[in-house]
């Protein structure tokens, strides 16, 4: 069993985010106060805290043709639940910074990967691999 990380972010607007990581990403809430709130974030503890001045950095480096934003997180999620959240994603008109593609098709590291912000710039990847022994493979 892998242990849970524990992530802690800031954000502006804890309503807004808050409504996002529920409803949108479908995180089961867990306790909060009047400034920050816990998620089950995919088995993971996330805990959003508002932070009044808030602005994140816009980073990214590139990879592959993409400007992937930096910092970002996320999970490594399944093949078929990645195509799920995914097409949830895409009906709820969600603004990708990267839309839902595969990588290294066919080769060793074949994964799907997609980047979003949460509704205060927080950057988010989710991806699968299509063999998830090669999750680390080189």
């Amino acid at each position: 069993m892998i242990q849970p990380f524990h992530l802690a972010i800031p954000v502006q607007n804890l309503e807004k985010c808050r409504t996002f990581y529920r409803d949108i990403l479908s995180c089961e809430e867990g306790r909060s106060s009047g400034n920050w709130v816990d998620f089950n974030f995919f088995g993971h503890q996330l805990v959003i805290h508002q932070k009044e001045d808030f602005k994140p950095e816009r980073i990214s480096n590139p990879v592959d043709g993409h400007d992937v934003p930096v910092p970002h997180f996320g999970v490594v999620l399944t093949w078929e639940d990645w195509h799920i959240l995914a097409d949830k994603l895409k009906a709820s008109n969600t603004k990708f910074v990267i839309a839902p593609c595969i990588r290294f098709q066919g080769k060793v590291g074949e994964q799907a990967t997609m980047f979003f912000n949460d509704p205060e710039n927080n950057a988010l990847e989710f991806k699968a691999f299509k063999d998830m022994s090669q999750l680390f493979a080189k």
